[in-house]
């Protein structure tokens, strides 16, 4: 610890003029001054001395002080040293017992010296003050001093105006200067970086007010270490004498950097929990890979980035194995997404377009690695390996590109693509706890992206299946116009059990058939196709429709319990005269010009697959322009409303002005049918028209 001039530092520059108020020490150590003459005897006797001693100026003025105040065993030592003293043989310091005016024996510090007045008179002066007074201040002094210097709070005291007086060692240590370019210098001159005006305003109102301003926060760089940004909590406090005279200020300096950054990581540990929490809730709702791909990127922009792209192999998305040569990789981005407006999604690639890159492109090497690529600070020559051009290289620059990320999209060991992450306008860079971090995401979004893979390829290898199974074009019949719709169901697993069928007969009959088979998916496909397959050869041996659902029903025992619905009608052009059998299905819809459309009341018998369960055949005449609807359960089913409402809701579409039959399949499918629909449909119409002599068109 270094002092200039004294506690506050009265030569320091700017020091107050000599007329300026005593400090108090003097005060608290509580000195008298006594004067002998020759004799021993007492001459001037100070108020001190009466406090001090007991005795009253007129109590002991003229007494010999050797009798007054020395006990008899300690007189002739005292005698020896005053006559060495009035010698000259140098002054005398010492502790002696003194006797105090109540009886009492106390010890005193003395300091005695030689005097001579003009005339050649020779005088003994005496400096005392109580031992223990000395000892108490010693000890408050030297304790002072310890804490001070051994302190780990910087502490430094300034005199009135401003200027340092006093530094211990740790302040040396924080601000990285030795207390010799701190004393007799202003904060500004000493601490650079501190907006000086803001702190001496503060000091000021602290030595005018008296109160104190603590832990005042404030950071910056010191030349203790110039790298690293430090934070502090800065207090500041009056000083005053004893007597109330300010004569300075004290500061405390904390480094509070460390429990700063402990808060910081305390906060951003939350933060990163929240995140994976969130994107556990907010990534796979769909079994879509572009929702999917989409929901990734919300989550990580832009809280975690300002730039995300998310790219995935082709060769992932086409179902087939990758073409890997070690040089070249090929992707399509799912989803691109900023922060904010920036010329750097001009520099991504293109949402579904298809992009090769070579082994120096990083979103290339993170996914043939299967391991994060980092790069903390972007510097110009890295540009090239994360832009996919020289002019994406340029836009990446211009939006303020400074630090990257790219982490591998892993699902059940295979590499599916890249979570490609960029930073510009948040300006900490990535570090090993945010790559930590975008691999969990990562990791949580690929199972997502796979899961939503295998549904899509699940769904196309069911679609296609069925739609294989499904007649392609129905032939055109006498006698009838023929209009179908077949729509898949959103979801894979409840896409697959129904059909239609326009099956020719002998004698220029035609069978129309709409099933339903209970279930989904590929088994609900397959069991779909051999009925289908089943009720086109009972329909060609001439069969009634009853004994056709007999038969179907013999077979779907057969087929490991397999249920379906089933509606079979045979319609005679030359007689207009049809004939139908129902196996728990819905009631086929009848339209007439100039009549209100009705359910066909048929008996409904069970459905395929109870078996031993009867079924009947009605028989009813059809006149021309009249039209069937056959249609299976997803057309009218829902799971908010009754199934009433939905069946009058669609004969009410029936009864509007009669228009073509596509339309009229599109007005059903567009009014009762919802993009997100839990259940496919098959929509089957006929209407009769007049038979045309010769060949039927």
């Amino acid at each position: 610890m270094t002092e200039a001039d004294g506690l506050l530092g009265d030569a320091a520059p700017g020091a107050a003029d000599p007329s300026a108020a005593p400090g108090g020490l003097l005060d608290v150590l509580g000195v008298a001054a006594v004067v002998l003459n020759a004799e021993g005897r007492i001459s001037l006797w100070s108020p001190q001395a009466e406090e001090l001693f007991g005795y009253t100026a007129g109590e002991a003025l003229g007494r010999s002080a050797i009798y007054l105040l020395i006990e008899e065993q300690h007189r002739e030592q005292v005698t020896s040293l005053f006559a060495q003293v009035m010698a000259g043989c140098g002054a005398w310091a010492g502790v002696f017992p003194v006797r105090h005016k109540d009886g009492s024996t106390r010890l005193a510090e003395f300091r005695n010296m030689r005097l001579e007045d003009e005339h050649g008179h020779l005088y003994a002066l005496g400096i005392a003050s109580d031992r223990a007074t000395l000892q108490r201040v010693e000890r408050d002094l030297a304790l002072s001093m310890r804490l001070v210097s051994q302190s780990p709070m910087g502490l430094a005291v300034m005199d009135t105006d401003l200027r340092y007086v006093l530094v211990n060692p740790a302040l040396e240590r924080i601000n990285g200067l030795p207390a010799e370019q701190h004393l007799g210098r202003r904060v500004g001159e000493v601490l650079s970086f501190l907006d000086a005006d803001a702190t001496e305003s503060a000091m000021r109102r602290v030595l005018a007010d008296g109160v104190p301003r603590l832990n005042q926060f404030t950071t910056g760089r010191t030349a203790a270490d110039p790298d690293t940004e430090h934070a502090w909590r800065v207090s500041f406090y009056r000083l005053e004498d004893a007597s109330g005279q300010v004569i300075g200020l004290a500061t405390s300096v904390v480094d509070v950097t460390e429990q700063l950054q402990a808060a910081a990581a305390a906060v951003r540990t939350r933060r990163r929990l929240a995140l994976i929490a969130d994107a556990s809730a907010r990534i796979g709702t769909s079994l879509d890979l572009e929702v999917t791909a989409r929901e990734l990127a919300d989550i990580v922009v832009p809280e975690f980035a300002d730039i995300v792209a998310v790219d995935v192999l082709d060769s992932v998305l086409g179902g087939t194995q990758p073409h890997d040569d070690g040089d070249t990789a090929s992707f399509r981005a799912l989803a691109v997404k900023t922060a904010y407006p920036t010329p750097a999604v001009r520099a991504a690639d293109p949402v579904g377009e298809l992009a090769s890159y070579d082994a120096t492109r990083l979103v290339t090497q993170s996914a043939r690695s299967a391991r994060p690529v980092l790069v903390s600070r972007v510097r110009e020559s890295d540009l090239a390996r994360i832009a996919r051009d020289a002019e994406a290289a340029t836009l990446l620059k211009e939006a303020g590109l400074h630090s990257y990320l790219a982490v591998p999209l892993i699902a059940r060991g295979e590499v599916l693509g890249v979570l490609d992450l960029k930073r510009a306008r948040n300006q900490q860079p990535f570090d090993h706890d945010d790559q930590v971090l975008a691999v969990e995401l990562a990791a949580r979004a690929a199972v997502s992206i796979d899961n939503a893979r295998w549904y899509q390829r699940q769904r196309r290898a069911v679609l296609t299946l069925q739609r294989h199974l499904l007649p392609s074009e129905p032939a055109h019949r006498p006698g009838l116009e023929i209009a179908y719709r077949y729509q898949p169901a959103a979801a894979t697993d409840e896409a697959g059990g129904d059909w239609f069928d326009v099956i020719p007969l002998p004698g220029e009959q035609t069978a129309l058939v709409v099933g339903d088979v209970m279930g989904s998916g590929i088994n609900a496909a397959a069991t779909m196709g051999q009925l289908r397959i089943a009720a086109r050869t009972l329909a060609a041996l001439g069969l009634e429709p009853d004994a056709v659902l007999a038969q179907l029903d013999d077979i779907a025992v057969g087929l490991d319990g397999a249920m379906a619905t089933c509606v079979f009608a045979v319609y005679d052009p030359h007689l207009l005269r049809c004939r139908m059998a129902t196996a728990g299905h819905l009631p086929p819809v009848l339209t007439r010009p100039g009549h209100v459309p009705e359910l066909l009341d048929l008996p409904t018998g069970a459905p395929l697959g109870v078996g031993g369960v009867p079924f009947e055949t009605i028989e009813f005449h059809l006149g021309i322009s009249d039209e069937l609807v056959l249609y299976t359960d997803g057309l009218v089913e829902t799971r908010d409303q009754d199934i009433d409402a939905r069946l009058q809701a669609l004969t009410d579409l029936l009864s509007n002005p009669r228009r073509p039959l596509e339309e009229t399949c599109d007005l059903l499918l567009g009014a009762l049918r919802h993009r997100d629909d839990h259940d496919d449909v098959a929509l089957l119409i006929a209407r009769t028209r007049h038979m045309q002599s010769g060949h039927e068109p």
